[in-house]
């Protein structure tokens, strides 16, 4: 969490600008090195996060933040034993975020069939995104020709290249 907004010393703001350019030159070396990761890069990555939470700044709060990561270290460098683990939930977060949203703005389903149906949508509607299927259209085709429109779930197969029994 970068506080440069409540900071009014200018060399605190200096040091608090420095350590977050190291931070995010040491985020895309771990994004880079999930591609293609190495014993010699987990090891060299390690040096690098202890190098980064040891270095003290002259400001006493941020550096009783650092030391709260530095105290993390195992979960936040789990991502050089095991390469497949995400470096953040974001897609999961807007997920949620979404639904939330919806439910403030209409307040929420009137009924256990109307919170059943929200799921349903909200579900067919990322899976679509996310296979880039256009919903909407999607929806429409299956609505005016459902005998010519494929379902969602042989559309994504398709574009997996995968075959999927018909459900007739």
């Amino acid at each position: 969490m970068l506080m440069s907004g409540c900071l009014r010393v200018p060399h605190h703001q200096a040091e608090l600008a420095a350590f977050g350019t190291r931070s995010w030159t040491f985020y895309r070396d771990l994004l880079a090195s999930q591609r293609a990761p190495t014993a010699a890069e987990r090891l060299r990555l390690e040096e690098a996060f202890d190098a980064l939470v040891e270095e003290g700044t002259t400001y006493a709060a941020w550096d009783d933040r650092i030391i709260k990561t530095a105290d993390k270290r195992a979960q936040l460098l789990a991502v050089l034993q095991h390469p497949d683990t995400p470096l953040h939930h974001n897609a999961m977060e807007l997920a949620a975020r979404r639904r939330v949203r919806k439910r403030d703005v209409r307040f929420g389903p009137q009924s256990r069939n109307g919170s059943r149906a929200w799921d349903t949508f909200q579900t067919l509607a990322a899976t679509a995104a996310q296979r880039g299927v256009g919903f909407f259209h999607y929806l429409r085709d299956r609505i005016i020709t459902p005998a010519t429109t494929p379902t969602l779930a042989e559309r994504v197969a398709q574009r997996a290249g995968v075959a999927v029994p018909s459900a007739a």
